[in-house]
């Protein structure tokens, strides 16, 4: 049986997450990236069978320093996402572009008013 809890191979992932992100922010070409993953990979790796709590905990404490530290200042988001440049473009427009179109609007028979919104 394991002597680490649940919540600590939890953390454990999520700090390998955060930096395979990081390393992304820093390189968005996926097969230059997949050689800094393999780094960070056998990073993680070297220090897997390490038992001792209080040694893990200086080592945790290194990683989340080392990530703080180098840490993109502009991050990568992808377009669509939440705060990428496409993020809530028009969306006002658009709302009102697909409720014109809606069986809703037909039914009501109301009169098309393109400026509405202006």
């Amino acid at each position: 049986m394991s002597s680490f809890s649940n919540a600590h191979r939890l953390y454990v992932k999520s700090l390998y997450r955060r930096f395979l992100t990081n390393e992304l922010d820093w390189v968005v070409n996926r097969q230059e990236w997949r050689a800094r993953a393999m780094n960070v990979r056998a990073e993680f790796e070297r220090n897997r069978n390490v038992h001792d709590p209080r040694a893990l905990a200086v080592i945790l404490q290194k990683a989340e320093a080392y990530l703080a530290e180098h840490r993109h200042p502009d991050r990568y988001i992808p377009a669509s996402m939440p705060d990428g440049t496409k993020w809530s473009v028009l969306l006002t427009t658009s709302l009102y572009v697909s409720f014109l179109t809606s069986n809703l609007y037909r039914e009501r028979n109301l009169p098309v008013r393109p400026n509405h919104l202006l």
